[in-house]
């Protein structure tokens, strides 16, 4: 046999285990980290008779509705290879915005839309002094989540405004042919964000920015209109998430209300395999992100693990997950 015909039967030998490599990679990117949500539920199953549930796993889903819905508009700024650490006190000022319009009837019906305006506009300031302005996204959102948190207290006098007979209220406590309306919007508010992110021309120039700004705008994206696109987004999810808790507490505090929820957003987006860095990432993956977390608290509180503990678990199950999740796809990528 010549050395030519050698070669060749080498390079065929090696095409079935370069199709079944690139076949691996191809399963490990689609999975993400839904097998470590999988792992969870199962051991919350054993753990407790209680979690597996109709009832408990209709809990974990809304649970996780509020900061799914926070996530989501967190993956367009991450995607830009930005950060928003406003949003959950652009939650609380407009779920404030809200309660006072409610305790107007004669200017009920604008709540929401008062609370949606609200988390908008302060988005539009956040993106507009990163885009124009060129100030570093930490820097901003860290003095927005100060400043609107401010406001947001001084709205309410620094109290907290209840009002028993809410209008919308029906959107956090009631439910659509059993599933709850919090679910039913998150879901909605995912199905949105995919399709802007997944097939539109304005998501190709999201993901763009977050690969290369500077390529991306030799291309000719006008990346300042985009960064102030994906702020006004948090800025107005948040808003909606301010409808949100609000409507499942019949009341909104300045104070408390959305404290840390910023950390929780960016977790879920990180945890559904986002990228830092930029341009890397999908909203199914910050889906499977929020609901790893939401399904962490209510499974840790069922089998009573002490609060304290609960934390520390929390975060390095987090460091974990991601971490076991950057090695499966850097070994994916080595084979």
């Amino acid at each position: 046999m010549s050395q030519n015909d050698n070669s060749l039967g080498a390079a065929a030998s090696l095409q079935p285990a370069s199709s079944k490599a690139d076949a691996t990679r191809t399963l490990v990117r689609a999975l993400g980290m839904l097998p470590v949500l999988l792992v969870l539920c199962i051991a919350f199953a054993i753990a407790s008779d209680r979690f597996a549930s109709v009832g408990n796993l209709m809990i974990v889903l809304q649970q996780a509705s509020i900061n799914l819905v926070l996530a989501c508009g967190m993956t367009f700024v991450i995607l830009t290879a930005g950060i928003d650490l406003s949003i959950g006190s652009i939650l609380a000022a407009s779920a404030m915005a809200a309660l006072i319009v409610s305790l107007d009837p004669t200017y009920s019906g604008f709540a929401i839309p008062a609370a949606l305006l609200c988390g908008l506009g302060f988005g539009l300031v956040n993106g507009m002094l990163i885009a124009a302005v060129r100030l570093p996204p930490f820097i901003v959102t860290l003095g927005a989540l100060t400043a609107i948190r401010g406001a947001a207290r001084l709205m309410g006098k620094d109290t907290t405004v209840f009002n028993p007979d809410l209008s919308y209220a029906v959107i956090g406590n009631g439910n659509l042919f059993g599933i709850p309306w919090l679910v039913i919007i998150a879901l909605a508010v995912v199905i949105i964000s995919w399709f802007v992110l997944r097939r539109t021309v304005l998501g190709v120039h999201i993901y763009a920015i977050g690969g290369n700004p500077d390529a991306a705008r030799l291309t000719g994206i006008k990346v300042g209109s985009v960064l102030v696109f994906v702020y006004a987004v948090s800025g107005l999810l948040a808003g909606l998430g301010g409808v949100l808790a609000s409507a499942r507490l019949y009341a909104a505090n300045g104070l408390q209300l959305g404290q840390a929820y910023e950390l929780d957003a960016i977790a879920a987006v990180i945890l559904g395999g986002t990228s830092f860095v930029g341009g890397i990432g999908s909203v199914w993956g910050t889906l499977v992100g929020a609901l790893i977390i939401a399904v962490l608290s209510n499974g840790l509180i069922l089998t009573g693990v002490p609060d304290v503990w609960q934390y520390i678990i929390k975060g390095l199950i987090i460091i974990g997950a991601v971490a076991l999740d950057r090695f499966r796809l850097e070994g994916g990528a080595r084979t």
